[in-house]
């Protein structure tokens, strides 16, 4: 099975694939694939990976993720022994090249704009998850009918953006085997000491070619994006372990310094750490 790009397994006459993960992690290696992504989280939660950008995941959560979009689900298994997720796969031609530009298919049109970034429902969760528990037990006529109540529901509901870059071009296996190992080894060592020296050696390059290599491909650089990374981190743990000091989960996620962990914080999220627990 490779990672990148990724194949989705079909039944050969089948359109469209409902799949049901129920395990104890996701599917955590870094991968693309064709078919667009729709996701309900029944049970778990974790980081999730999507472009360039670190979200989280949680219970009831709605995802969607587009074509050729590299993303990876990194279950928190301390929190949670189950992950349960629901997934429908289907390409904008799945059901013909010229299906989705039907006169009667144009309320529709915004899902797959959206879903170039990848995007989380904000509104609607409820009966979007009415509707993926309905798919287990119905026919393949009517899943085909919940697939379309999907789409016309995630088009008009709120959303959030999972990503805000997208590289264009589809990742070679070894680019893919590259930046898996990258991303990887980040979100297992994020609260270690990281020097560019030491991703740049598990890239298999040196530290200027990795530099640029990863800033055309995220469109950030690798330090920004280890920012980010345990910025999210400490968010997670700033809401959960309020008997925590601000210092400690600043240790805990790889900041040394107390001054940069608040400058870094309160610019990726406009507001100091003690704020944000206040208000969280």
């Amino acid at each position: 099975m490779r990672v990148l790009p990724f194949k989705i397994p079909k039944p050969e006459k089948d359109a469209f694939v409902y799949q049901v993960d129920n395990a104890a992690i996701f599917y955590d290696k870094l991968h693309q694939h064709e078919e667009i992504q729709m996701s309900f989280i029944v049970e778990g939660e974790g980081t999730l990976l999507v472009g360039d950008t670190i979200n989280y995941y949680s219970k009831g959560d709605i995802l969607i993720i587009g074509s050729n979009l590299p993303h990876v689900f990194k279950s928190d298994d301390s929190t949670c022994n189950t992950s349960h997720m629901l997934t429908l796969f289907f390409t904008k031609k799945t059901f013909g090249s010229t299906f989705f530009q039907l006169e009667e298919l144009k309320e529709v049109q915004p899902f797959f704009k959206r879903a170039t970034h990848g995007f989380k429902l904000t509104s609607k969760q409820k009966l979007a998850s009415e509707l993926f528990f309905k798919l287990e037990n119905a026919s393949k006529l009517n899943r085909l009918i919940i697939l379309l109540q999907l789409l016309k529901l995630t088009s008009s509901a709120n959303y959030k953006s999972l990503s805000s870059f997208i590289y264009d071009k589809k990742y070679t296996d070894n680019e893919g085997a590259r930046m898996r190992n990258v991303f990887e080894y980040t979100m297992n060592h994020f609260h270690e000491n990281i020097t560019l020296e030491t991703i740049s050696e598990i890239a298999a390059m040196t530290k200027n070619a990795f530099c640029k290599y990863f800033k055309k491909r995220t469109n950030k650089t690798y330090i920004q994006f280890l920012n980010e990374l345990r910025i999210e981190h400490a968010c997670k743990q700033l809401i959960l372990d309020k008997e925590i000091t601000i210092a400690q989960i600043a240790e805990h996620c790889g900041f040394n310094n107390m001054s940069n962990f608040n400058r870094q914080f309160k610019s990726l999220k406009g507001l100091t750490p003690y704020v944000f627990r206040q208000t969280s």
